[in-house]
């Protein structure tokens, strides 16, 4: 039984606790924390709306005391012509409505906190601004539709097992001479038809088409920072993983970076060309870094909030550029999905590629799936699963390869198979399986199955996975080159020096045969099949033209190339059977044949697999510098594909027999398929 004294102490110590609790509750947080006070707003009208009547702002800073709105004539230089004071609104937010008709005039904010003024910035959800992005404008967005695009459609998909993408850097694909293009390093050489390099060889679109690639992935193309618009008659050069204004086309590919009308307007007449001549558009977008953090819009109107901050109040450094966004917070989170909405309803962009998606939480990933799949679930999305160094974000929480069962829809660069094709992707001279290393055969077993669970496969001897992480084939992208590192004709000059020239383009064939007939989803890097090189540079994303740009004589050389290239995705299209869509499909249908050189790999697809018309498929692939034989399975088989010719009715090459049995000899590094006599 409690004593009168003993209620007492008990009264006292509940009293006391409570105070403390409170008290610790109203301190002041460090400046670095303020953020977690912040109220989140969950409207969807962020941003500036135009009509001829009105312009109406609102925007979220939750600490700010006041906001100014500036409203400019032009988008860079001249004075201010109105200064408005912005009203405080519900849930952090700022609003203000600008009577009359304000269309293309340019504007920012600007927000005052704890007592001091910061920078004069656009909104984070600018959708039009002047040159090099420091102002937003006042846009009419309908204004901008180019004639006929209320018409656009996306062309025909009938699933993602379909897709293969050409990736390439705007500047890159019409800059050199040989393109025969008119709108050299823009936009509008998207549009062009009928260009030719100066040997009369289809360039630009038309040699997309002749290629038969179904997707261009395109390198950054939002507003970034790297490149001074003000400058575009000086040499500059900039991959684009710099962003600025993540919802406004970059400027430095239109005609007139000063006009905010004009980047939107070439931008969708690009878009609009390629889907006519039926080819989807990806954008490679970067939301997990900024170039300039501490400038953002973001950090400008409610500091502290976008971005991980390490415990000392610097920013956290996931990608290794200085700062990393913080996916997981719910603004950010809102930002991501709106964002890439409005690419998709705006732009008609057909597909997203996720720039370190290892930065962003699987919940927000998966929520982006979700919301892109009621604009359109054909909307493909794919990213790089890993990070470029650590982060406070969770491990378990992260969009990671090893995590790629998790999200839905969502694919993952393969780095094994890539890897295990070519060889280390930062040691230029370590060897890979198209060279001749030895130890490289269980990975690109792994891509031939893209990653997913096949009895045959010894995860054990797996080069970077000892798992499977795709639980289907649609989730890996098979690829053994692309923007990052050397190219694939430098990588096999650096892994194969002693090669002649001859063997080195049969190895140029190999490598992306093997991509191409593999499980999942095909992705090459732009000119490899006209021999694209960088000179051996590692790294070129800031390298002048001269080291980046595509040259289109090279298709009169080496024509050779691109026809394998054409006819081998020529061969993909038309056959379903390397383009499976389930693992089930691919542990029924495909079945590894035995070899004892380490050099050789074998597999078939039997049975119609995907509903082929061939019944039997049998695929090798031979890395030795010489001709070897293998046996063969059963029955009567005509090759249709070597590094000589591809042809779907039957290779007739001198020195092969129209039909094999029992036993075949297999090219020196090359591609070799054979079908059923009885499918043919």
């Amino acid at each position: 039984m409690q004593t009168p004294k003993t209620q007492i102490k008990q009264s006292i110590f509940i009293f006391l606790s409570i105070f403390f609790f409170l008290t610790a509750c109203n301190m002041e947080r460090p400046p670095h924390e303020k953020w977690k006070d912040y109220t989140v707003y969950e409207g969807s009208d962020l941003g500036v709306h135009y009509n001829t009547e009105q312009t109406f702002a609102r925007i979220w800073a939750p600490p700010a005391e006041r906001v100014l709105f500036h409203v400019y004539e032009k988008g860079h230089g001249g004075e201010v012509m109105k200064s408005l004071e912005m009203e405080k609104d519900i849930d952090g937010t700022w609003i203000l409505n600008l009577p009359g008709d304000w269309k293309n005039h340019y504007y920012t904010f600007q927000a005052r906190i704890d007592g001091q003024w910061n920078k004069e910035v656009p909104d984070p959800q600018a959708r039009a601004v002047g040159v090099n992005g420091n102002r937003g404008m006042i846009v009419d967005l309908a204004a901008t539709n180019p004639e006929g695009w209320e018409n656009d459609i996306r062309p025909p998909l009938e699933s993602h097992a379909d897709i293969i993408i050409w990736e390439i850097h705007v500047r890159d694909f019409s800059i050199h001479p040989s393109s025969g293009s008119s709108y050299p390093g823009k936009y509008l050489a998207f549009t062009e038809t009928g260009t030719r390099s100066p040997e009369g060889f289809a360039t630009g679109i038309d040699h997309l088409k002749e290629l038969g690639i179904t997707h261009v992935h395109l390198l950054p193309v939002y507003d970034f920072y790297t490149i001074d618009e003000t400058r575009l008659d000086e040499p500059q050069y900039n991959w684009g993983y710099d962003p600025k204004n993540y919802n406004v086309p970059q400027g430095s590919y239109a005609t007139d970076p000063y006009d905010g009308n004009v980047r939107i307007r070439e931008f969708k007449k690009m878009v609009q060309a390629l889907h006519q001549n039926g080819i989807r558009v990806i954008m490679d977008v970067v939301y997990n870094h900024m170039y300039d953090a501490a400038g953002s819009p973001f950090e400008q109107l409610a500091p502290g909030y976008f971005f991980r901050l390490n415990p000392d109040g610097t920013y956290s450094d996931g990608a290794a550029c200085g700062n990393e966004t913080a996916s997981e917070r719910e603004m950010m989170r809102r930002f991501m999905i709106e964002s890439l909405v409005y690419w998709a309803e705006e732009y008609r962009i057909d597909g997203f590629r996720f720039d370190l998606m290892g930065l962003h939480d699987i919940e927000t990933m998966n929520l982006i799936r979700k919301e892109l799949d009621k604009v359109n679930p054909d909307i493909f999305l794919y990213g790089e699963g890993w990070t470029a160094a650590d982060t406070p974000l969770p491990y378990e929480k992260r969009a990671l390869k090893a995590h790629a069962k998790q999200l839905d829809r969502i694919a993952v660069f393969s780095d094994d198979v890539r890897d295990g094709i070519r060889g280390h992707w930062m040691h230029n001279d370590d060897p890979g399986f198209m060279v001749g290393a030895p130890s490289m055969k269980e990975s690109i077993r792994f891509g031939v199955v893209a990653s997913t669970q096949h009895p045959q496969i010894d995860y054990a001897r797996v080069n970077y996975s000892d798992a499977p992480y795709a639980d289907n084939p649609l989730k890996t992208i098979t690829y053994v080159t692309c923007h990052d590192n050397p190219c694939l004709w430098d990588k096999i000059v650096y892994t194969c020096p002693d090669c002649s020239k001859e063997e080195k383009l049969a190895i140029q064939k190999l490598a992306n045969a093997i991509v191409l007939t593999s499980q999942g989803v095909a992705f090459l890097h732009a000119g490899e099949e006209i021999v694209r090189t960088k000179f051996g540079e590692h790294n070129t994303y800031n390298l002048p033209d001269s080291i980046n740009q595509l040259v289109w004589n090279n298709k009169a050389e080496y024509y050779d190339v691109f026809a394998f290239y054409r006819d081998l995705i020529r061969l993909r299209r038309n056959h379903p059977a390397f383009r499976m869509e389930t693992t089930e499909m691919v542990q029924e249908h495909l079945y590894f044949l035995h070899h004892d050189n380490d050099l050789v790999l074998g597999f078939r697809l039997g049975e119609h697999a995907n509903g082929d018309s061939w019944k039997n498929i049998l695929v090798f692939y031979n890395a030795n510098p010489h001709r070897i034989k293998t046996g063969l399975p059963e029955g009567k088989w005509r090759a249709v594909a070597t590094k000589y010719g591809i042809n779907e009715k039957g290779v007739d090459t001198p020195g092969f027999n129209h039909i094999f049995e029992k036993e075949a000899e297999l090219p020196a590094r090359s591609l070799f398929i054979l079908v059923d006599q009885e499918s043919i």
